[in-house]
């Protein structure tokens, strides 16, 4: 009896580094490799790639044997800050001029890439830029460690093991050297930063050597992304999107990729672009959508439907965005936002988490009580405003955090 509670005990407690590498080991032989066989994977593939593997513990989101998924205390308690920051001109100065110095250098490249795939060459140079730094990223992981560990331990276990198995296809078909198989923490691969799968279904060859080479190429490198793009639905001849100024009269709760009017209609409601040009006619019949990431507290914009294709690539406003917008700059030169983002009220992430569930209980639907406001929760708080005889901002404050409390 003594043995057998000892042995819960041991099972119970988070285990030790050395415990958990024996059961990785075992998880690896039991559990992946009959799949991995099934998929055809080869013995030889499957050992090289996990040979001198072991768990990588320092990575994020791990849910160690015996201990229970949690939020991580530094992201509840960290500040909720300005989507401005974002925007930093340190770090968009560095894809525009660095975008435009390799817009010359490719432009017979970045030419044939838009007329094959609809995707203009900023838009291309622009992701480039963000993702590796135009391929000047280090990529410190192995990323069979990397995904290993999280197919493992990971509380996305399901995920990441579609995209170990992916890896694992990827060195089974000659398309990449097990030594080549270098990732961030994530196990983002190559100077697009793909997952196995997106290689699988997105990597180009462009260069025409015979190989998609996301790593060396260039050109391979910039027809991928677009490939991506396209896949995910880019409308070839149409805009990202456009800043706009929004009138005193037009609500901020009409934000969304579920509340399109064509964007004539939003200039008949009194919206302008900024600067003073009118919407190009083809765009105006087109249809387009408010997207307001600070509320009235910055700037405006109306998008296009290729403005959630450029989301496909990262699931921020602010990162499609940030494309964009660099896109733009890359092609026109700097180009500055003309709204100004304004200060955020001395929140934290936990408060605005407060202020998502108390409009849930009002019957509001803010996409999630997760501490970051997206489009859903911006219009909540706009149209409780307006209804409770509050200055509709659609972002929230104080004051809102008081009356949810």
């Amino acid at each position: 009896m003594a043995t057998l509670a000892a042995a819960l005990i041991a099972f119970a407690a988070p285990a030790s580094a050395a415990r958990i590498d024996d059961q990785f080991q075992a998880w690896l032989a039991k559990d992946l490799w009959p799949e991995a066989k099934a998929k055809g994977i080869s013995k030889a593939t499957f050992d090289a790639a996990f040979q001198g593997v072991s768990p990588n513990l320092k990575l994020p989101d791990l849910v160690l044997p015996g201990e229970k998924p949690k939020t991580p205390k530094k992201q509840h308690q960290a500040e909720f800050g300005s989507p401005g920051n974002y925007f930093s001109e340190k770090t968009l100065g560095a894809v525009t001029s660095g975008g435009r110095a390799r817009a010359g250098a490719n432009a017979k490249t970045l030419a044939a890439i838009e007329k094959r795939f609809g995707v203009p060459g900023g838009v291309v140079l622009a992701i480039w830029g963000r993702e590796s730094g135009f391929g000047a990223a280090k990529m410190p992981y192995d990323a069979f460690e990397v995904l290993g560990t999280k197919a493992f331990l990971a509380t996305r276990k399901e995920m990441f093991r579609k995209e170990l198995l992916a890896g694992l296809e990827m060195v089974e078909r000659g398309l990449v050297s097990r030594k080549a198989m270098r990732s961030s923490w994530a196990g983002a691969l190559g100077q697009p930063q793909f997952l196995p799968t997106s290689f699988l279904k997105h990597a180009v060859d462009f260069d025409g050597d015979g190989r998609a080479d996301i790593w060396n190429s260039t050109p391979d490198t910039l027809a991928s992304i677009a490939n991506y793009l396209v896949h995910y639905g880019w409308a070839k001849g149409r805009d990202w999107g456009f800043e706009v100024s929004l009138p005193e009269s037009v609500t901020c709760a009409l934000e969304g990729p579920d509340q399109g009017k064509k964007i004539s209609d939003w200039a008949a409601m009194g919206i302008t672009r900024v600067g003073g040009k009118p919407f190009p006619q083809n765009e105006a019949r087109a249809e387009g959508f408010l997207m307001m990431p600070a509320g009235r507290n910055g700037p405006a914009f109306i998008v296009t439907p290729n403005f959630y294709v450029l989301k496909e690539y990262n699931e921020s406003d602010v990162y499609a965005l940030f494309i964009g917008h660099g896109a733009d700059r890359i092609a026109s030169g700097d180009r500055r936002f003309v709204g100004n983002w304004g200060k955020v009220d001395g929140l934290y992430r936990s408060d605005v988490a407060t202020m998502q569930r108390g409009l849930e209980k009002l019957g509001y639907d803010v996409g999630g009580a997760d501490g970051l406001p997206g489009f859903k929760t911006r219009r909540s708080i706009g149209d409780w405003q307006a209804k409770n005889g509050r200055a509709a901002t659609c972002f929230p404050d104080k004051g809102l955090l008081e009356a949810m409390r």
